[in-house]
């Protein structure tokens, strides 16, 4: 009987445990439960002092990132944008790679937005795309140190160093059509790039087109793929090829550097040689990791973005052959009016090709390389009775802007025309392809003087068929994933 008894209480006491165990095992679920559903109730409705612009911070973390980086094999708004405007308007919040950011698709709060520099807002990249640029790049930089730069930049590609480069350019442009004209087959985006680089390359570091050139074109080959890419930083990812890009290419330079200031010119006539005398200067404002952040970046600028713009505008030409007549028209009676036939372009030429501009920006427009222009509010800034939270990145969406039927009559459509009497030919509220505000992009002239004499060399000279290739993908920038493959030859004369 006694020992029954025991047993008996032996038991009592096991559920009793158990009971308690079931207890705390619930009130420790219900206390998960609670925070886990509290932290994603305040990361979908982040506080602050103010009315925030409608729109989802998608998932805890992760965001809204996966949708936003979909690839997009039109030449429309992205999906993610277009579907959010219906949504929401063209003023928005979400969340991509775990940052708070307001989406600004109307011209007027995008003009607002970078036109308040150093007073609301400040230019601002995310960690990842200062990874790939560098801690020192001009994009990083502010105040008096960009002015210090903008103004080193101006000096090499400045209106009077752009006149003295036309012969040259035009040089370039036609050794590398002549070489083409040979091959059975020109993949366009690949050999525009290696023009325009033989051209940067020289200026600034006195490269003569050779090993050296395309030993550096090879390290940002594989740097641009992974550049507008999901940023997962393991071996095998996009992300990781950019980064191994941009470490083989700044050793490059940072070798080429180190070359130059043991080996000084008596002439100095490039960037290399401006920046040394810099850094020899007592008080100078430049550094050696600057100076490669900033060589990194303008070789970056110049040669591929204005590759993707040749390659593009030569398929307008190949889907619009009136405009492509037009155009040839305008540059074969430049031909005409010279006294002697066989002069090179002049300045006065160049300055005369009025369609090739229109033709120029009606490409930038429809091109549009910058899927988004990032800033940082300063301060809670209020905008048309929204708060934007000190903080919170604005990304301005030129691409939105410029394929808005309100501002531009069947948008998707290519008609240069359309910019006849336009006096906005750089920047405005409603045309965004060369940035705006004070970051209005210092290389856009320099860039619009490669496209137009190449333009005129191919179209009086050169006729082309399609081989293969020409589609485009945004993911979200502008990519060929097959190519643009052509065969060229002369006209006959």
């Amino acid at each position: 009987m006694h020992q029954l008894k025991a047993s008996n209480q032996k038991h009592i006491r096991a559920l009793s445990i158990i009971v308690m165990m079931s207890w705390a095992l619930c009130i420790w679920v219900s206390l998960l439960v609670t925070s886990f559903t509290t932290w994603v109730y305040k990361w979908r409705n982040p506080k602050c002092s103010g009315k925030l612009p409608p729109g989802s911070m998608g998932l805890p973390l992760l965001g809204e990132t996966i949708s936003y980086f979909k690839p997009n094999t039109t030449s429309d708004i992205q999906p993610f944008i277009k579907d959010r405007i219906k949504k929401y308007g063209p003023i928005f919040k979400t969340s991509i790679v775990g940052i708070p950011v307001i989406v600004a698709t109307d011209p007027d709060f995008s003009y607002f937005v970078l036109n308040q520099e150093g007073q609301c807002f400040k230019n601002w990249y995310p960690d990842t795309f200062t990874k790939i640029f560098g801690n020192q790049n001009l994009a990083t930089l502010h105040g008096f140190v960009y002015k210090y730069l903008k103004h080193m930049i101006l000096s090499l590609f400045g209106h009077e160093s752009r006149k003295k480069m036309l012969p040259e350019i035009e040089e370039n442009v036609c050794n590398k059509l002549e070489l083409w004209s040979t091959q059975n087959s020109t993949e366009l985006k690949d050999s525009t790039a290696s023009l325009i680089l033989d051209l940067t390359a020289k200026k600034l570091m006195g490269l003569n087109p050779g090993k050296s050139s395309e030993n550096l074109r090879d390290c940002f080959a594989s740097f641009v793929d992974g550049l507008i890419s999901f940023p997962i930083n393991i071996p095998g990812t996009a992300y990781h090829k950019c980064l191994e890009g941009r470490e083989r290419a700044m050793k490059m330079l940072r070798d080429m550097l180190q070359e130059r200031r043991e080996n000084p010119r008596e002439n100095p006539s490039d960037f290399f040689d401006y920046v040394i005398e810099e850094l020899k200067k007592e008080g100078s404002l430049l550094t050696e990791e600057i100076a490669l952040d900033l060589m990194f970046v303008l070789i970056f600028a110049s040669f591929e973005t204005t590759s993707y713009s040749l390659t593009l505008a030569i398929k307008f030409l190949s889907d619009n052959p009136l405009i492509l007549e037009r155009l040839t028209e305008e540059h074969e009676a430049i031909l005409r009016n010279r006294e002697d036939a066989n002069s090179g372009l002049t300045w006065k030429e160049y300055k005369s090709m009025t369609y090739t501009f229109q033709f120029i920006n009606e490409t930038a427009r429809l091109a549009n390389l910058a899927p988004g222009i990032f800033r940082k509010a300063l301060i809670d800034t209020q905008y048309d009775g929204y708060l934007i939270p000190a903080g919170w990145t604005v990304v301005v969406c030129p691409p939105a802007i410029h394929l808005n039927p309100d501002i531009y009559e069947d948008p998707l459509v290519f008609d240069p025309s359309r910019w006849e009497g336009s006096k906005y030919t750089n920047a405005s509220k409603t045309f965004m392809a060369f940035g705006g505000g004070m970051r209005f992009c210092i290389g856009t002239d320099f860039s619009k003087l490669q496209m137009a004499v190449f333009l005129h060399s191919l179209v009086t000279k050169y006729r082309w068929e399609e081989i293969s290739g020409g589609n485009i993908c945004r993911s979200p920038g502008l990519q060929f994933p097959n190519g643009y493959h052509v065969k060229l030859e002369k006209k006959e004369i």
